[in-house]
């Protein structure tokens, strides 16, 4: 159970600390309070409307934060699952005389709100060699390693099936038949075709292969990073935007755990920090992309989806990118973060 005090926030704390907030409680949404006093809200769609503003982490959440939220008198309870349902939202606070939040009703029950759907194709690079995670990957590829109870690969194909995803394409290469035989003997609800590499194309190489056979956008994900989003908000912003392609990227807070020392052209000390932060945007691997960029490809040239990416962006075509808090991506590229990954999916 969450504390109540915990979807608090006050108008001067920073983006970054909303973020950190946002993934501690696992919740959308934060109120903005002067103690207990409702003033407005902050979802993670206000975080990330104010971002892609080019504002700053450091920025106050009075500046994103909206002002003219719903609110309901705690009086009235047993209304708040029609004024969910009428209002499109997804929490109510209930408030006193006095404008204090006493309560949050959510849309737990999952009949109120149904997330937005996204029923388009998904195609999974699942062919890699997976050197990083060597000696694992000697053993089984990397869209097999387990995670809990399933393989990595399976928790990704059940997360966009949760959108509405229901036609799934691999494109497999290293150890293509144990991926295959693994998947024979589920019975699987949803149509799963397998793209054979005959050499390796690398990250965006081998959606050349794919030709003819898709129309629209699609998913295109590596197989190795679980995200705990939502699939049908990135499907409806790629479409508002009209972009060919969007990235989709996690804001990474960094404290260097060293003093930093810089240099001027003289080499003397022109500036020394102690322990400085950095925060940045990092491509999590997952994609939304329009299908002319597969019936434009090299037919056989080995290259990187961010190679193509910025092939893209120097031609002035739509690039756009959908920000996500650094809690939202689970990577298990590394063995560390294999680990960091397993203890999360484990918690209950």
């Amino acid at each position: 159970m969450i504390d109540l005090k915990e979807l608090f926030i006050g108008e001067d704390s920073t983006i970054l600390e909303a973020l950190e907030q946002l993934d501690k409680t696992g919740q959308r949404i934060l109120f903005v309070t002067r103690e207990s006093r409702l003033l407005g809200a902050l979802t993670d769609g206000d975080v990330r409307k104010y971002i892609l503003r080019g504002s700053p982490l450091d920025g106050k959440v009075s500046q994103a934060a909206n002002y003219q939220c719903k609110s309901l008198p705690h009086t009235q309870r047993s209304q708040a699952r029609k004024k969910l349902l009428e209002y499109g939202i997804t929490a109510l606070p209930l408030v006193d005389g006095e404008g204090n939040i006493v309560d949050v009703i959510f849309d737990g029950a999952g009949d109120v709100k149904t997330p937005k759907r996204a029923p388009i194709p998904v195609v999974i690079m699942a062919g890699g060699l997976g050197t990083r995670l060597y000696p694992y990957t000697k053993i089984l590829p990397k869209p097999l390693i387990p995670v809990g109870e399933k393989p990595i690969l399976e928790h990704i194909i059940d997360r966009f099936r949760e959108f509405g995803c229901e036609d799934f394409r691999l494109v497999v290469n290293y150890k293509k038949n144990m991926i295959k035989s693994y998947f024979s003997d589920l019975d699987t609800p949803y149509h799963l075709e397998y793209i054979e590499e005959t050499e390796f194309l690398g990250t965006g190489g081998g959606l050349c292969l794919l030709k003819g056979a898709l129309e629209g956008p699609f998913f295109f994900s590596n197989c190795d990073t679980l995200l705990d989003i939502d699939y049908g908000d990135v499907y409806q912003y790629h479409l508002r935007e009209k972009n060919l392609i969007t990235m989709i990227c996690a804001f990474k807070h960094y404290v260097v755990p060293y003093g930093v020392v810089e240099l001027d052209e003289k080499g003397a000390i022109s500036e020394m920090k102690e322990k400085p932060s950095l925060n940045f945007l990092t491509n999590t691997g997952v994609y939304l992309v329009d299908s002319r960029v597969v019936e434009e490809l090299e037919n056989g040239k080995f290259q990187g989806f961010p190679d193509i990416i910025e092939k893209y962006r120097r031609q002035g075509e739509k690039v756009g990118v959908y920000p996500i808090s650094e809690g939202s991506w689970m990577d298990m590229g590394q063995l560390e973060e294999l680990e960091n990954m397993r203890r999360r999916m484990e918690e209950p």
